[in-house]
């Protein structure tokens, strides 16, 4: 007689801008055979769209009724997250400065996000999924099996950031100030506000490794399993 497959669980995994959440996101799907989405690409590609034709990240109804005639698909893939846009590959493109930027500003719209999150509900409703972003523990999947919030503190992320992307002088310190204006606006949004579910555990990764962090995580999850 077969025995039962464990049932596949619902990762969340959130945090503020350059604090890690992709790679470990990433890195934990790989161990586990789930999917990773990242919720970010979604809002990128809106933000491209609305780039492409020419509308305002201010103009909050514009930018739904974009989204309700767009169609934004996240695929997971050995190398990350691919990004389609009306069935377009732009998952290279949206990782733009000019792209971040504008989604960030997007994102602060309650309408843009309840469409968001209406979406990212759907795609990992059945399970077997890390998903990470600003609002995944607290809005998405409220009930997620297991829930991270990774921080750091602002220098440490704004340093790491500035390596990942070998950026110096005038471009490095541009970098910096659109970093400190992102966690502005992700805390101080009316909706959904970056914050750590009550039961996420929370991760201080300032002075940890990759790797010390990926196991902190990887422990929590176990413990689900075995449960």
């Amino acid at each position: 007689m077969n025995s039962p497959q464990p049932r596949k669980l619902i990762i969340a995994i959130d945090g503020p801008a350059g604090v890690g959440k992709s790679t470990i996101a990433s890195r934990l799907a790989r161990k586990l055979g789930y999917a990773n989405l990242e919720s970010g690409a979604m809002y990128r590609a809106l933000a491209l769209k609305a780039i492409e034709w020419d509308i305002s990240f201010d103009d909050e109804a514009a930018l739904t009724k974009l989204a309700h005639e767009s169609r934004i698909q996240l695929e997971p893939t050995s190398s990350g997250t691919r990004v389609l846009l009306d069935g377009r590959d732009v998952t290279q493109r949206v990782r733009e400065t000019d792209v971040t930027a504008g989604a960030s500003r997007a994102s602060v719209h309650p309408k843009v996000r309840e469409w968001m999150v209406a979406r990212q509900q759907e795609l990992g409703v059945g399970g077997g999924v890390v998903m990470e972003g600003r609002d995944i523990g607290t809005k998405v999947f409220p009930g997620a099996d297991v829930k991270i919030f990774l921080d750091a503190d602002p220098v440490v992320r704004e340093q790491r950031r500035l390596q990942q992307q070998n950026l110096r002088g005038t471009a490095a310190e541009a970098t910096a100030a659109e970093l400190r204006e992102r966690d502005r606006r992700d805390r101080t949004r009316a909706a959904s506000p970056l914050a750590p579910a009550p039961d996420a555990l929370i991760i201080d990764s300032t002075n940890l490794s990759e790797d010390e962090v990926l196991r902190r995580v990887e422990e929590m999850v176990q413990q689900k399993l075995a449960r």
